[in-house]
């Protein structure tokens, strides 16, 4: 079991993956970083506290989230700077993926502290693990879709079509009737895996063609993870099925990034 060296040469901060629904699944190298660190940043105190709760662990908390990721990197370079160990934790998965980390551990780099990654589970690789889709042609990883029509469109055509890559996406409980009507509009043929709740008591796990899954009865409550398979070749009746240009590729990253940034995290 991993534990924090008091002569520890440089103090340092641990990105530390969490658990996305069962708390059975934090690691013990996770559990005892967790111990051994002098504090913890963390992107919800409340449910941060929840996981300590559950580790019989009492430490420090302080917020570090979408909305004060900035000024508040700078206050853990500060901790840092006096020789603290501190930990990062997410609300669920792992830091940096649809969550916020990123620019904590850029800030962290630049003032010349060391990172070391505490890997556990993700939404991404779990349902990557059932999904049962050949991944050897890559995937692109969508983040939350996008909530209009227009541009969960240009996502379908770009990587489902021109690159024909897997596309691999979250989406609420609240859109994801509207996201799926739109993807079996665009090709009602396309192979689904979705993951809801996934870890969690009710977790479930739905498989089949866009239009057979949008018809059927499933519980909305919860998180979505979906896996929209790759087409083997362009369809006629794709909505959507021509090259894109230069220009377009920089609108459709503009679009994504607008859209990260107004939803909640994963």
């Amino acid at each position: 079991m991993e534990k924090i060296s008091k002569e520890n040469k440089m103090s340092c901060l641990y990105i530390v993956a969490s658990p996305i629904g069962n708390l059975s699944d934090l690691t013990e190298r996770a559990k005892s970083i967790l111990s051994s660190v002098d504090l913890i940043a963390c992107e919800d105190t409340r449910v941060s506290s929840k996981i300590m709760s559950h580790l019989g662990l009492r430490k420090p908390l302080i917020s570090c989230n979408a909305h004060n990721e900035n000024y508040k990197s700078t206050e853990i370079i500060q901790l840092l700077s006096e020789g603290k160990q501190v930990a990062y934790l997410s609300d669920a998965g792992t830091p940096g993926l649809s969550d916020p980390g990123g620019l904590l551990v850029q800030a962290i780099t630049e003032a010349g502290f060391k990172i070391i990654p505490v890997p556990g589970v993700s939404s991404l690789t779990t349902i990557i693990s059932v999904c049962g889709f050949d991944l050897s042609h890559g995937f692109f990883f969508a983040g939350f879709l996008p909530r209009t029509e227009i541009r969960l469109t240009k996502i379908l055509g770009k990587y489902l079509v021109d690159r024909k890559s897997t596309i691999i996406a979250l989406e609420s409980p609240h859109r994801i009737r509207k996201s799926l009507k739109i993807i079996a509009e665009f090709n009602p043929q396309l192979k689904l895996c979705i993951g809801r709740e996934l870890t969690k008591h009710y977790e479930e796990i739905i498989r089949g063609n866009v239009a057979e899954v949008s018809e059927q009865k499933f519980n909305e409550k919860g998180e979505f993870v979906l896996v929209i398979h790759r087409l083997e070749k362009a369809d006629k009746k794709d909505k959507y099925s021509n090259r894109f240009n230069d220009s377009y590729d920089e609108d459709l990253e503009v679009d994504l990034e607008s859209n990260s940034s107004d939803e909640e995290s994963a």
